[in-house]
């Protein structure tokens, strides 16, 4: 990045960062981190030409090699003029994605073991020379870069990520961004299969090596070097010659009909990953990135069925809904949900599955409970309805208090204060805790049978 090389000039010369800057007259103001942190490791500096001029110069280099080292160096939008010029902006909206760079190879290529930052694509982290992934510059940064001395699948990965671009063609973008974003729909789902075991232990190893943070905290940070592996495995399906073929058996071929457990393009995916369990999970969810490309890749290969308009139906084009949160996101999220007294994690990561079984059960039964009672009062003597009304309310509610009291037991186990939990059930915190220490009863009789 231009203004990484601007602070390592610095260096260089026995300067602070600030003082080369004030060489440029610099416009807006550099990105920082929310609720009053310090500047972005990612804030970038865009130039005119005389400011391009002033960099060329205090680097000793001629400027065509500068254009060709710095993506962000020859970006326009300023006044030429005889002034220096520059003007702040974010990474991410100049040249794409910028991460912290291995220092390893800074001081390799210049050196200086100093901090950097770079620009790269995000199917190009694994710094393979040094066995480290390059994390993301947006975020806070507590680390630069993950350690894989436990994960070499992860550098592998980085390897057979070239045979894939190759097929990829000219916009490997895409590709990777489409498979990033099934894998991280899949990461998120992942606490809820019993039969997942490969990325917990992947993840272990991550936090082994480099000693440090919380399991919450590194299911974000870790996540993009846990599932590349995945990602790159997915990409190659996606992009094999038979991939629409498949898309096309998946709706029944010219018998239309709906996708389900026996999806064979979920199936080979599943089978690519190393979890051939996967397949009918894949197939039967239907709100996702892979749901939206199967069905393109259907509707294109249907006579007549391809969208007029193009776009719409680029099998490629991951929608706004379906792309993942960025780590900088996610952790960001994760402190205001601290700062707020909850747990910094999600529902489905801190409350078991059986319990959420539980709550939806009762919630779904309850419902059913109640509209069954549409018409009663219609026809009927008063003691027959008078006990249907009674008896049918009575066991709604007993429901409704046990997917109650179920839920606010697990957001108190997850962090949630207990004056926010009170006051959401409508309850003083003492009358609540006192509820919640009494045995609890499970909505079943003594021989474990439900009660009817």
């Amino acid at each position: 990045m231009t203004s990484s090389l601007i602070g390592r000039v610095a260096g260089r010369y026995g300067m602070e960062r600030g003082e080369v800057l004030a060489q440029w007259s610099l416009t807006g103001s550099p990105a920082r981190h929310p609720g009053g942190g310090g500047v972005r490791a990612d804030a970038e500096v865009v130039l005119n030409g005389a400011g391009r001029q002033l960099l060329a110069e205090l680097c000793g280099v001629d400027s065509r090699v500068l254009a060709r080292a710095l993506p962000a160096y020859m970006v326009d939008g300023l006044a030429e003029d005889a002034v220096a010029r520059g003007r702040w902006r974010a990474a991410q909206t100049v040249a794409g994605p910028a991460v912290f760079g291995c220092r390893s190879c800074a001081a390799r290529r210049t050196g200086q073991a100093v901090s950097s930052v770079v620009y790269r694509p995000r199917w190009r982290r694994v710094c393979v020379r040094h066995g480290k992934w390059l994390l993301d510059a947006d975020a806070d940064p507590v680390w630069e870069y993950l350690e894989l001395g436990g994960v070499s699948e992860v550098v592998r990965a980085q390897y057979r990520w070239a045979g894939v671009r190759r097929r990829a063609g000219r916009d490997p973008d895409v590709v990777f961004d489409m498979a990033h974003a099934v894998v991280c729909r899949w990461w998120d789902q992942a606490p809820g299969w019993e039969e997942e075991t490969i990325w917990p232990r992947r993840l272990y190893r991550l936090a082994e090596v480099n000693a440090g943070g919380d399991l919450g905290w590194w299911r974000i940070v870790g996540r993009d070097a846990a599932v590349f592996p995945e990602a790159v495995a997915v990409a190659g399906v996606l992009l094999e010659p038979g991939t629409s073929e498949l898309a096309w058996e998946a709706f029944g071929g010219e018998r239309l009909r709906a996708r389900g457990a026996d999806d064979p393009l979920c199936r080979r995916l599943g089978e690519r990953v190393g979890r051939p369990w996967l397949g009918p999970l894949a197939g039967t969810d239907y709100d996702g990135a892979l749901s939206a490309h199967i069905g393109a890749l259907a509707r294109a290969r249907r006579p007549g069925g391809a969208d007029r308009a193009g776009w719409r139906d680029d099998p490629w084009r991951v929608r706004s809904e379906h792309r993942p949160a960025t780590a900088a996101a996610l952790l960001r999220v994760r402190a205001a949900e601290a700062r707020q007294a909850g747990s910094g994690t999600r529902w489905r990561a801190a409350v078991s599955a059986g319990t959420r079984m539980g709550i939806g059960r009762w919630a779904d039964e309850t419902a059913e409970s109640l509209g069954a009672l549409r018409g009663v009062q219609g026809s009927g003597t008063t003691r027959e309805v008078a006990r249907v009304l009674l008896e049918s309310l009575t066991d709604s509610a007993e429901k409704v208090d046990l997917a109650l009291l179920t839920a606010a037991r697990a957001a108190l186990d997850a962090g949630v204060g207990l004056d926010d939990v009170a006051g959401w059930c409508r309850l003083p915190a003492g009358d609540l805790v006192r509820i919640l220490a009494e045995p609890q009863d499970d909505g079943q009789d003594e021989d474990g049978t439900a009660r009817v």
